[in-house]
């Protein structure tokens, strides 16, 4: 029978891409750090890849207590078998409390397989992050029912307790160049047959051209105001003056206007960004949840009683189609002024 005292520590898988690492670990990190320190246990990044000292480098300045590393050729890229085989193996050895891994196309593959290895649950896509006081347990909230519900889960029973958590979600420290930890390195090598996927080439997704929406410090977003999908123009048109990423609600996603690698909301992407400006969104709680952490919330809306118009910064009562290009050539100005 597993004996959960001996678990310690919480984890946060450091996903990179191109040898750079992907924000959501280092906004994990963050919050990581306060799950830790509740339970009186380190913080502690795993980074895995090929020449990872730069890696390694930004995740104690942005707050880890100490770094586990693995490297080898066979890790350059992502692969199931491979991480999963290292993590397995590193899980084992030290005996980790909590893994947190980003909701990502890598991490939403990693987690289900790690914690299929190791025998233990797993609670994906959350959004929220905290301690039961009665278990000291991690409690792990997430959509429920289409998004309709928030569900707050335990893993009360086996450790180590593992969770998928959206990007976006928690905001990143600002990192401490100053900072050192100690780095654990660990040889752990998968054979070439035990890999069963290979990385040909990377395809840009079409509609990624310039910032990601979870990396974005500013989103400029349409929704069902815009009426048409030839009217996501006046949107694009800001973004590009502001340097944005273009987002959107659900309901533009629903009627084919834009890509649903746009959508922000619950079903889509949690984003935080500096500045979000949400244009013809009427506020569903839905795509509130995903958008409702930005700094500064900027609302444009015909009706004045408009949900989105509670959580805003700044409220402008008025027709999208007016303000949006009048916004837009009053930057212009200000920029070549």
């Amino acid at each position: 029978m597993m004996n959960i005292e001996e678990y310690k520590n919480v984890w946060v898988f450091i996903e990179t891409e191109h040898g750079k690492v992907k924000n959501v670990g280092l906004e994990l990190l963050n919050q990581g750090k306060i799950l830790a320190k509740a339970n009186n246990e380190k913080i502690i990044g795993i980074v895995i890849g090929r020449d990872m000292n730069d890696v390694v480098k930004s995740v104690i300045s942005y707050g880890a207590d100490e770094v586990i590393l693995v490297e080898g050729e066979e890790y350059k890229d992502y692969s199931t078998d491979g991480y999963t085989n290292v993590m397995n193996k590193l899980v084992k050895k030290y005996k980790p409390s909590v893994i947190l891994i980003g909701a990502t196309i890598n991490g939403r593959d990693l987690g289900p397989r790690l914690a299929c290895r190791l025998q233990t649950g797993l609670t994906a896509d959350c959004t929220g992050l905290d301690i039961d006081e009665a278990s000291r347990a991690i409690a792990w909230t997430r959509p429920a029912f289409g998004g309709n519900l928030m569900a707050t889960i335990l893993c009360s029973d086996t450790r180590p307790q593992i969770g998928t958590v959206r990007p976006g979600v928690f905001k990143k420290t600002q990192p401490d160049e100053s900072k050192s930890a100690n780095v654990i390195k660990e040889e752990i090598h998968t054979p070439a047959d035990e890999i069963r996927t290979k990385l040909i080439d990377f395809i840009k997704i079409a509609g990624e051209e310039g910032v990601k929406l979870e990396e974005a410090e500013i989103i400029v977003s349409g929704g069902r105001g815009l009426g048409k999908a030839e009217n996501f123009s006046i949107v694009k048109e800001l973004a590009d003056v502001l340097g944005a990423a273009v987002g959107s609600s659900r309901a533009a996603v629903d009627a084919g206007w834009i890509s649903p690698l746009q959508q922000v909301g619950q079903t889509g992407k949690t984003v935080g960004p500096k500045i979000y400006i949400a244009g013809g969104i009427s506020g569903a709680v839905q795509h509130l949840a995903g958008m409702s952490s930005s700094d500064i919330i900027i609302a444009i809306n015909k009706d004045p009683d408009a949900p989105i118009f509670n959580i805003a910064d700044y409220a402008i009562v008025g027709d999208l189609f007016e303000v949006i290009p009048a916004l837009t050539q009053q930057i212009r100005e200000y920029q070549n002024s």
